[in-house]
């Protein structure tokens, strides 16, 4: 990406369409992430100085945490910076220091290709070597053309998929409109057969009704024969209704009678039963015996399973091969503490850069050994965590306010199950002792480092 004056000769049409920026000014703010990074590296600054060197304005916010001065008085530093060359001096001095490279490259007036146009745009605004404005309208229509670039490719995906799904509704209804045709053919087909039945079923139906005439008389015969009959029966029912009364009292008066004898035999047994329940319970409650007794071999087998993990040792903790040996045990997950490795490693960086140079060789690990790997720093500081951008292999985690990154390390251990690998990356004594005595296997920060500068 070119960033620097000569960008404008690249006939780039867009680029065509705004104006140079004049030497020393420039023609539209600052993009958002580039007006965050300066407040960043002004806060860490800010924190630094005496307070004789303080500017006036940002003596009260001086006192505060570097991430609370910078969402606090963030408007008030940019203004410094803008207003005041001697304080902006300090922080081009500090970004020298931290990317000497970038800030040899912007006073000559070459760009390092690959460098974060973010911090190319935040170390010219601070150093202002010549084309400093340039530049900074150079990064600006960059940022504007990825997001120009991520809007059509998103608008393209949207095409596509609208044409798909016009293409699939398109064969749906073609295959609608061919089964439909179908239905019609085979019910015109249908239709016929029915008109063929409705013909047979009209002769039939006269046919039928001539021999209903026909049965209706000869019912009429049976039915005056039958009348007399039902007359006959009538009497014979009345007569064995009256016989069948007298045998149910009868019947009757024999079930009272076995009824009396049971009941009270059913009482004896009763009175015998609870006396026999009375009697267990209280044997039960003077002998205090349990509700159930587990096995002696259940006990030990559960006091077994709950201590059981995945043993790493093996390697002596000074070995050059641990690190590499504890990555291919399967289903391994290794918790990196943050800022212990980032401070050991590379603690002049401001803590924005560090989280990033950290994440990225994290990330290379992860794309390597296929291992699960979870970062933590520690959050409690500030009120929301900072906004980074999420890897794919790489879990990033932050404690919450109230709780710190030692604390959250050592959760996170105790959350796995029994048989799962862990190790942690640390050098922090006290997390040291209590992740081994979860079962863990710690790795000192060092020792990680060393592994990540022979991959880098």
């Amino acid at each position: 990406m070119s960033t620097g004056p000569e960008a404008g000769d690249s006939g780039d049409t867009a680029s065509a369409l705004v104006p140079e920026a004049e030497e020393g000014r420039l023609l539209r703010p600052l993009p958002e992430a580039v007006r965050s990074r300066i407040v960043d590296y002004g806060s860490d600054v800010l924190g630094g100085m005496r307070a004789a060197e303080l500017p006036p304005a940002l003596r009260r916010v001086a006192k505060f945490e570097p991430r609370r001065r910078a969402r606090l008085a963030g408007p008030q530093i940019a203004a410094q910076l803008e207003n005041d060359p001697e304080f902006r001096a300090l922080v081009a001095d500090r970004v020298e220091q931290v990317w000497p490279e970038l800030a040899e490259g912007l006073r000559s007036g070459l760009v390092p290709p690959a460098a974060d146009p973010v911090a190319v745009a935040a170390c010219a605004y601070l150093l202002r070597p010549s084309g400093w404005a340039d530049i900074i309208e150079g990064v600006h229509r960059e940022l504007d053309r990825q997001v120009g670039a991520k809007e059509a490719d998103e608008a393209a995906e949207a095409l596509d998929a609208a044409r798909r799904r016009l293409e699939e509704t398109r064969e749906e209804h073609r295959s609608e409109l061919e089964r439909l045709r179908s239905q019609i053919k085979e019910q015109r087909a249908e239709i016929g057969e029915l008109r063929q039945k409705v013909h047979t079923e009209r002769r039939r139906a006269k046919e039928a009704l001539s021999r209903a005439d026909r049965i209706t008389s000869e019912t009429d015969e049976r039915a005056a024969t039958i009348t007399g009959r039902l007359g006959a029966l009538e009497s014979e029912n009345r007569r064995l209704k009256a016989r069948l009364s007298a045998a149910e009292a009868q019947v009757e008066n024999a079930r009272r009678a076995a009824r009396a004898g049971r009941n009270a035999d059913d009482a004896r047994l009763r009175v015998l039963l609870d006396v026999l329940v009375d009697a267990s319970h209280g044997l039960r409650r003077e002998l205090a015996l349990p509700a159930s007794v587990d096995d002696p071999a259940d006990l030990v087998v559960a006091e077994t399973d709950e201590r059981r993990r995945v043993s790493l040792g093996g390697l002596p903790d000074d070995d050059p091969g641990l690190l590499e040996y504890l990555l291919t045990v399967p289903r391994v997950h290794l918790l990196v503490d943050g800022y212990n490795v980032t401070k050991t490693g590379y603690g002049t960086l401001p803590l924005a850069d560090q989280r990033t140079r950290l994440l990225s060789s994290l990330e290379g690990v992860a794309s390597r050994t296929k291992a699960e790997i979870t970062c933590v720093f520690d959050g409690a500081d500030v009120d929301t965590p900072p906004v980074v951008a999420q890897t794919r292999r790489v879990r990033l985690l932050f404690s919450a306010p109230g709780e710190t990154a030692d604390e959250l390390i050592v959760r996170l251990v105790r959350a796995e199950p029994p048989g799962r690998p862990i190790a942690v990356v640390t050098s922090d004594r006290e997390i040291v002792g209590a992740v081994r005595r979860a079962g863990a296997r710690a790795i000192s920060s060092p020792i990680f480092l060393r592994r990540l500068e022979s991959h880098g």
